[in-house]
């Protein structure tokens, strides 16, 4: 408990840079990730290419190289200069948005093909049909994915504290530093995690307990 009393101010602006990082990358990654699901099911070829294109390249390649990318060879290109935080937030949003879309997809893949034929036959576009008609049954069928991939990137924000962006992640090291119990220091981080996942696992349980008896 001493590790944890006398550190609290790292802990509070570690926990506060996780907390950030994921609200932002999170809701970034949902609205991404929804999108390019839209251009993997367009009756267009070339935007399914695209999304197809965009999938392929972001699931396999490494989250490090990724962040890695933001915080070393962005600043090169001497474009918008911006800050580590938000270089940070737009890696994890790009990485994770990859698999927001495949979960949202494998939604879509769960309505009915009747659904939309019965909407396009009543003059819906491509656009209405998905945003009103599939969208909102898929949404119900991929609660459970979907907050095991948010949870995922609540612990891979971990990853951007070797890229200058205080996090839970540094913790340890302001400890080393301090000289204090390095171990008992990442006990309390994982304490931490464990309480910052828990409410979307509750979420996930009760919005899975309202959706499952409606499906």
């Amino acid at each position: 408990m001493d590790v944890l009393l006398d550190n609290i101010d790292v802990y509070w602006r570690g926990l506060v840079g996780t907390v950030g990082l994921f609200v932002i990358a999170a809701i970034g990654s949902l609205l991404l990730g929804t999108l390019v699901a839209g251009l993997r099911v367009s009756p267009v070829p070339a935007l399914r290419s695209f999304g197809s294109a965009y999938v392929t390249i972001m699931r396999n390649t490494p989250l490090t190289l990724v962040l890695f990318f933001f915080a070393f060879a962005y600043p090169r290109l001497e474009l918008v200069e911006l800050p580590f935080f938000t270089l940070a937030c737009i890696g994890l949003t790009l990485y994770t948005a990859a698999f927001v879309c495949e979960v949202v997809r494998s939604g879509i893949n769960t309505v009915p093909v009747g659904q939309a034929e019965a909407a396009r036959a009543l003059g819906f576009t491509f656009t209405q049909t998905l945003g009103q008609v599939v969208l909102p049954q898929a949404v119900r069928a991929v609660v459970p994915p979907m907050t095991n991939v948010q949870i995922a990137l609540l612990k891979n924000t971990t990853i951007a504290s070797g890229f200058a962006v205080f996090n839970m992640g540094n913790v340890y090291s302001v400890l080393s530093e301090r000289g204090y119990n390095v171990l008992v220091g990442l006990l309390w981080v994982a304490l931490f995690f464990i309480i910052l996942v828990a409410p979307l696992t509750l979420l996930q349980r009760r919005l899975d307990a309202r959706w499952g008896v409606a499906r």
